[in-house]
């Protein structure tokens, strides 16, 4: 029982060729994905395709239910010995379970009504949460010391990807049979991720189970993945907004603007993941002090810069009383201001979730008050603006979380 506390150890002093490996494996998982988000625009109508993004973007969050468990793992299993392979089991039993859900949804919505908007978004998100489950079983096998299988996923994930594409742009498909194929062979391979883990670790052994281990572990995964949840539908909530105010067709043009943007940051969250079995470490105890007080430094310069970033929108709205253009400039503007601000208070959470169990409200109240402060500016100028105010909306919501996370730090003297 020793073997995982001791694999988790090794994993976390990949050598540099490891990390690269693993990063050429997201990275073709990122294009595959970049190429399926934009090439459809090329074969289906505006109309079309601002449906397809709407789907993507309105499901995007259920990615990160299902990878929630993964944060929790990486950082338990970084400071437990014996209880290894049963908090493995609960991690992937967690992370399944939305996913099974879905696609128990899915299958009677795709047979009866193939063509439906509900069989888009179900699809979408069946997409979005199998994709979590194989980022979460692809965590798991990080830890236990094989990280080729992590890559060997992705890459397969991103061929699957690239060749329905491929169909798709050649015969035409809809954007329903191209995200039910997808889904398809996303499922094979996350089945094939799954089928390679130890035996114990799908399995208890008889008269083993870990029942106790269920409330902590799942309180941890939802404290964790809170934050990760909410920021994702800070983009839902725009694209809802978007839709429900009649300008469906800027849904597109959002999700086009946003895509560089969505890959640096999925790129520096799969970093910080590999590197979060050692930072676990790092931080215990006494040593988060230093992280929490860093923390605190980060979440203070992003809230001057978002007054920054307020002024500069405000003066934006101002000069442009019919609403600002949805220019080019404009757009690659704001989604800088947006990377930028989400980047700090990201790193910002991650030191504050590696330190101690006690301080993971921080996180999730932050962040819930990001969503709150996201929803209301986007009901209020998305209207007007489209995409521009969409982008405006969720650059001046992440100062509202790292506020409410600074105070709420300082106020407990981070203990």
């Amino acid at each position: 029982m020793t073997q995982t506390s001791a694999d988790a150890h090794a994993a976390s002093r990949l050598r540099p060729a490891a990390v690269l490996r693993l990063l050429a494996g997201r990275g073709a998982f990122r294009a595959g994905t970049q190429v399926a988000a934009a090439a459809p625009a090329a074969v289906w109508d505006g109309a079309t395709f601002g449906h397809y993004a709407t789907a993507l973007g309105l499901c995007g969050w259920l990615l990160l239910v299902a990878d929630a468990p993964e944060k929790a793992a990486l950082k338990t299993l970084a400071r437990v010995r014996r209880t290894g392979p049963a908090v493995a089991r609960l991690t992937v039993a967690m992370s399944a379970a939305p996913v099974a859900v879905l696609l128990a949804v899915l299958v009677p919505v795709a047979v009866t009504a193939p063509s439906s908007m509900a069989a888009l978004c179900l699809a979408a998100g069946a997409w979005s949460a199998c994709t979590g489950l194989l980022m979460t079983v692809s965590g798991l096998h990080r830890v236990r010391g094989r990280p080729v299988l992590d890559t060997t996923a992705f890459v397969a994930s991103g061929g699957v990807v690239l060749t329905v594409t491929a169909a798709t742009l050649w015969t035409g498909w809809p954007p329903q049979t191209h995200l039910l194929l997808v889904l398809a062979g996303t499922v094979a391979v996350t089945c094939g991720a799954l089928a390679a883990l130890p035996r114990d670790w799908l399995r208890p052994p008889a008269g083993h189970g870990r029942r106790s281990l269920l409330p902590p572990l799942s309180r941890a995964a939802w404290l964790l993945g809170a934050a990760d949840l909410c920021d994702a539908l800070c983009f839902a909530v725009v694209y809802l907004v978007l839709g429900a105010s009649g300008r469906a067709g800027q849904s597109g043009v959002l999700y086009l603007a946003l895509l560089p943007a969505v890959a640096v940051c999925q790129l520096v969250i799969y970093l910080l993941r590999v590197a979060q079995p050692a930072t676990s470490r790092r931080l215990r105890g006494l040593a988060g002090r230093a992280g929490r007080a860093r923390a605190v430094r980060l979440l203070g310069r992003a809230g001057w810069a978002g007054a920054a970033a307020a002024v500069a929108c405000a003066a934006l709205l101002r000069w442009a009383p019919d609403g600002p253009a949805a220019s080019p400039v404009v757009l690659a503007g704001l989604v800088l201001v947006v990377l930028a601000l989400f980047l700090t208070v990201m790193y910002a959470t991650y030191l504050v979730e590696n330190t101690n169990n006690d301080v993971l409200a921080v996180t999730s109240a932050g962040a819930f008050a990001g969503l709150v402060a996201t929803a209301s500016l986007a009901v209020v100028v998305v209207p007007w603006s489209g995409a521009a105010g969409g982008l405006v909306a969720l650059a001046l919501g992440v100062p509202v979380k790292a506020h409410v996370m600074r105070r709420m730090l300082i106020s407990r003297n981070s203990e």
